[in-house]
């Protein structure tokens, strides 16, 4: 088998809890939630392969749903993980929900998931997506002056974020700079064109959706619902896309209450 190397930050002790990205972005957009989290649990962020710090997959393997699967799987071996939790924003929440339904994890939290789209809202959340990647195309001298203008940054960044103008300078170029250079965006664009989430999780799950997403938009909300009625339904008052820098404190809570119904479960 082709072995993986996905960068990661691991810290804290206690049960595992494994955080996935979205599309585009990295693992430091857990880093608002990262510390709090890992009092109390061993937390594992993970880069996607060609997301980050991840090197893209070999040739052979594809950026599908059920080799990402087969992949987190055998990520999971590696690392002494059995079963552990899972959370996941955007592409990382469906990617969470597709291991929830094959038992793969003790619980699952999905913040905004993908694949709950009508075919004219997964157009255009790519094509949002793919207009924010070409806009950090730029050269990285004119990412730089916008990062040091903090009116600039929070106008790039506000179709991610409902509060942009709490990213840093720092982040919000490293942020750029990934999405820009990532070798794993156009085959999982690719791929995301083509996919719809029915998975049915058959652990506890949690869904929560910000009120204030612009890439996928809170009635999309309301087909999860309807496609997992066992499911947890939770609103994010005021948060966007990326809720983690938005509201870290009921994320948190949202996170922790996601692992708790599994610990009310067994």
């Amino acid at each position: 088998m082709t072995e993986l190397d996905l960068a990661m930050t691991r810290t804290g002790s206690g049960e595992p809890i494994v955080l996935l990205h979205g599309i585009g972005h990295r693992r430091q957009a857990w880093d608002p939630v990262l510390e709090s989290l890992s009092t109390g649990y061993e937390v594992v962020a993970v880069d996607l392969p060609g997301f980050g710090e991840s090197p893209p997959l070999p040739p052979e393997l594809a950026y599908d749903m059920p080799t990402t699967i087969e992949n987190f799987t055998r990520v999971f071996a590696d690392l002494g993980l059995d079963r552990p939790h899972v959370v996941g924003n955007s592409l990382g929440g469906a990617i969470a929900l597709e291991l929830g339904a094959r038992d793969l994890v003790r619980s699952v939290t999905a913040l905004s998931p993908g694949g709950f789209w009508k075919s004219y809202d997964r157009r255009r959340a790519l094509t949002l997506l793919g207009s924010l990647r070409m806009s950090a195309m730029v050269p990285e001298a004119t990412l730089r002056r916008i990062a040091r203008m903090p009116r600039l940054r929070a106008q790039a960044m506000r179709p991610i974020f409902a509060h942009p103008e709490r990213l840093g300078e720092d982040e919000f170029l490293a942020d750029a700079l990934s999405m820009a250079r990532a070798p794993g965006y156009k085959p999982t664009a690719r791929s995301a064109s083509a996919y719809d989430c029915h998975a049915v999780p058959v652990v506890p799950t949690t869904i929560a959706w910000g009120t204030r997403d612009r890439v996928l938009p809170p009635r999309q909300a309301e087909i999860a619902r309807k496609r997992l009625p066992a499911s947890r339904h939770i609103s994010l008052p005021g948060c966007g896309h990326v809720p983690m820098i938005d509201d870290p404190e009921l994320i948190t809570q949202v996170i922790r209450l996601g692992v708790a119904r599994e610990s009310a479960a067994a």
